[in-house]
Formats: C-alpha cells, structure tokens, sequence
C-alpha cells in the first residue's frame, strides 16, 4: 500500500468549495426572489457534475490499481530471484485474491466511516434547526458573508429557509459544511470497495501474466518490469483525462509521475523481498 498515502495528493475526495459556490450564491445576489430550494436545486444539477466521471469512483480506481500495479510486482520480482515461475505464479495469484479481499474490505469500511460521519453531522445539524433556530440563522448569514453579500439578501434567505426545516438542513449541510448526501449514500460503500478490490486484482494481474508466457522466470521478469512501465504510464494518462483534463502536458506529467512512484514503491518492496530472501 505504498501508494494509498499519496492518492490524496493526486485525487482528493470530492467536496464542495468556496469557488464552486459561488456561482450559485451570484445568482441570488442577482435575483434575491430565488428560492432557497431553487438554489439547492441548482447546485445538484451543475453542467460539471453530469458529464464527467465521478471523481470518487476514480480515486478508488486509483487505489487498487497502484497498489495491484506495484504490490503484486514486487512479490512476484521478489520470487523470481528465489524460484521457478510455477512459484512466482501460484504465490502471485495468492496474493492476489488476499489483497483484493483486504483492500476491497478497507475501501468499504473506510466509505462507511464517512458516511457514518455524514449522518452524525446531519443528525446534529437538525437537531440545531429544531432546538436553535438563531444560531442557525447566524450560520446561514457566515455562509453569505464571506462573500460580500448585502444585508438584505442575507434577510431575506434567512426568512424562507425559516419558513422550510428541510430545506435549512439541506442549505446547511450543503453550503456550510460542504457535505453532499449523494457522496454518502450506503451504496456508495459498497461501489468503493468492490471499485478498489478490482483495481487491484486487475492491476495485480499485469505484472503476472509474462510469467505464463515464459519458462525462464529471468526472461519473464524483464517482461514484467516493461509491462509494468507501461502500464503505470497509462493508466496514469488515463485517469488524468477521465477527470476531465484536456492538456496533453498535464497529461503527461501525471503520467510520468505515476510511473515514477509506481517504479519507487515497486523497486523499494523488491529490494526488501530480495534482501530478506538473500
């Protein structure tokens, strides 16, 4: 898992921030008639979020493929100094299915921490609509001010998120803690984890299958070590546009960082399964 502390470097989690509020809140200032459930409503319909692909499901994606690219590679490269390819191959597939279940399992206990964090939030979070209306209200108006919005606007959306409990806790959970119940759903749990266990046996499963191929578990090391360079490189390419980056260079870049983290880690665990061996 030596590339589990980095993914949040390279695709932090989905939240909502003050640049992709702001938008939403131009347009009350505009036309301070909007409704408050207009302006909910919006912010679940923005053009970005419809047509890209869910920056969550690629940063579980993210994760077991690093971890299947480089983990597996190691152990088997690690093997290959020690044995035949009959034992890379059947202890390489071992820890395939093993790793895919741990970090299929991580993956769902992780997403359900966080929802279980959500739902303690909103939880309390009616509870302060219900019992403290004013220390609501004087939420929703720090929401507001921080942009420079008029008394008046801020009035008169406190007044109908007063007349709507629902909606209050929506506005609330939405635009002051940035918090989306779509991002926690309980189904959401189980996608991350089964998303993360194949990554990882599908990347696993790369460096590993030159060792089908060749006798000589030499030969079918240096093919795995050039099946897995390329594999790092593209799948670094990949995710980058499937986030919605259209700049070859950016591109690029990602991928060759990939590359060469995926190379660091990989080299690093050899090493130490080489050394322990020798």
């Amino acid at each position: 898992m030596a590339l589990v502390s980095l993914k949040s470097l390279l695709l932090p989690r989905q939240q909502q921030q003050p640049n992709e509020r702001q938008p939403l809140l131009r347009d009350l200032e505009r036309n301070p008639s909007i409704s408050s459930t207009t302006l909910t409503d919006k912010s679940s319909t923005s053009p970005s979020s419809s047509h890209r692909l869910n920056p969550r499901i690629i940063s579980d994606l993210t994760i077991g493929l690093s971890d299947g690219l480089t983990v597996p590679f190691a152990l088997t490269a690690g093997l290959s100094a020690l044995g035949t390819t009959r034992l890379v191959i059947y202890a390489g597939f071992a820890e395939l299915v093993a790793g895919a279940i741990s970090m299929g399992l991580g993956g769902y206990l992780g997403a359900k921490g966080e929802a279980d964090g959500y739902y303690a939030a909103l939880e309390e979070t009616k509870g302060v609509v219900a019992s403290d209306e004013d220390g609501a209200c004087a939420l929703v108006q720090g929401t507001f001010e921080r942009y420079g919005f008029g008394a008046e606007v801020v009035k008169g959306m406190v007044g109908g998120l007063r007349e709507q409990p629902e909606v209050f806790v929506e506005f609330l959970m939405r635009f002051q803690q940035g918090l989306s119940e779509a991002d926690y759903a309980p189904s959401r749990a189980y996608l991350s984890g089964l998303t993360i266990a194949v990554g990882y046996f599908v990347g696993g499963l790369v460096p590993l299958v030159p060792y089908l191929f060749f006798e000589r578990v030499r030969e079918a090391l240096y093919c795995s070590i050039i099946v897995m360079a390329v594999a790092l490189f593209v799948f670094g390419w990949a995710k980058t546009a499937l986030v919605g980056e259209c700049s070859r260079w950016v591109c690029f870049q990602n991928a060759f960082q990939m590359l060469i983290l995926g190379g660091l880690a990989a080299g690093a665990a050899m090493g130490c399964v080489k050394a322990i061996g020798g």
